[in-house]
């Protein structure tokens, strides 16, 4: 996920004055989406980079430590169970989808960036970003039960089932780190010659493919050699390519880049675009409904762009702000339901609850 960036006018954005980050072109028409319950409020301090409205009397905000920041997320739809990477409070948050209930705030994972559940191992991987080390949690017990370090900056991962290999980017390490889940040890560390992105693995091709983000490149990676066998160059349409993610059935990859808010359609079989689309400013996380073949795009511009697949077409059916700062997103593929973490709603961080309405 891209690297946190504080702005002078925290505090505006959040009390609704929201022209001055979000234009015309990026909000074209309503969300498909519906709130189906009351804003669920996270563990956490009130916003520091938060000020009401009566007490701006400067129009600015303090650059201090947004507390109630978040990053990824990761559904384990088995156990029905959401964690959220709470960024600003260096823990993972665990919420019960099944009665919308904070059960857990997993302590001790500083800056924390990226979170993945695999629930065929019953463990939940976050990357401790500020110490450069990953952390493994139980699922059972929801407690830390391994540390395991990785280069610099790691951020988004990706496992891969055969080999029973973690795969981590790490960002401005430019590596990425491979982790043997079967003893949480470091088993290799691949060069990327750039910055790296996400990284996702498909199981068709059984390659874990990463984005190289200050080389406008997709890489393929054997992760049974652990090494890189194909660079593949994306078109001038995309700039600083940083999110991806696979649908493995279709044979099609969804790219983000964050330096002119494309997002790339593309085809897995030869790597060629298949489509362009705009997307809110600095898009980030992408979340994918397969049951519904519905694409959720978050921005840090706090627009979110959803989209529908149709065979290997992409449709626009909404693209609108919904929140300062919106620029994780998370789908349920069992219930459709689509969670959005909010560091700033009136000061306080809070997970939003949305059910598609089309």
């Amino acid at each position: 996920m891209r690297t946190v960036r504080y702005i002078m006018v925290a505090a505006l954005l959040s009390a609704g004055l929201l022209g001055t980050v979000t234009s015309a072109a990026e909000r074209t028409s309503v969300l498909p989406l519906k709130v189906v319950h009351a804003d669920l409020p996270l563990p956490g301090k009130p916003d520091q980079a938060y000020v009401p409205i009566n007490q701006q009397s400067t129009g600015k905000a303090p650059l201090k430590k947004d507390i109630n920041r978040f990053d990824y997320e990761s559904v384990d739809p088995q156990r029905q169970l959401l964690f959220i990477s709470h960024l600003g409070a260096d823990s993972v948050d665990v919420v019960d989808l099944r009665n919308n209930r904070v059960i857990a705030n997993i302590k001790g994972v500083p800056a924390v960036h990226g979170v993945l559940a695999v629930p065929e191992l019953g463990e939940v991987f976050a990357n401790a970003t500020a110490i450069n080390q990953l952390e493994v949690i139980s699922e059972k017990t929801l407690h830390i039960i391994a540390h395991v370090p990785t280069g610099v900056h790691p951020d988004g991962m990706a496992y891969a089932p055969k080999v029973h290999e973690l795969f981590i980017s790490d960002e401005t390490g430019q590596t990425e780190t491979v982790v043997d889940t079967r003893n949480n040890r470091r088993v290799a560390t691949i060069a990327m010659g750039g910055e790296v992105g996400n990284s996702q693995y498909d199981p068709v091709s059984q390659r874990v493919f990463a984005d190289v983000q200050t080389r406008n490149e997709i890489v393929a990676i054997d992760p049974r050699r652990n090494v890189i066998v194909q660079r593949y160059r994306l078109p001038d349409t995309c700039v600083h390519d940083h999110s991806l993610l696979i649908d493995a059935p279709a044979r099609l990859a969804f790219v983000a880049c964050d330096g002119n808010a494309r997002l790339l359609l593309l085809n897995m079989r030869d790597m060629h675009v298949l489509s362009v689309h705009k997307t809110g400013r600095h898009p980030d996380v992408l979340a994918f409904d397969p049951g519904l073949q519905r694409l959720y795009v978050a921005s840090e511009s706090g627009v979110v762009a959803v989209f529908q697949l149709k065979g290997k077409q992409l449709r626009l059916l909404g693209r609108n702000y919904l929140a300062y700062e919106a620029h994780s997103v998370a789908v349920d593929p069992q219930t459709h339901r689509v969670y959005f973490p909010l560091q700033n709603v009136d000061g306080h961080g809070v997970l939003r609850i949305m059910a598609p309405t089309l």
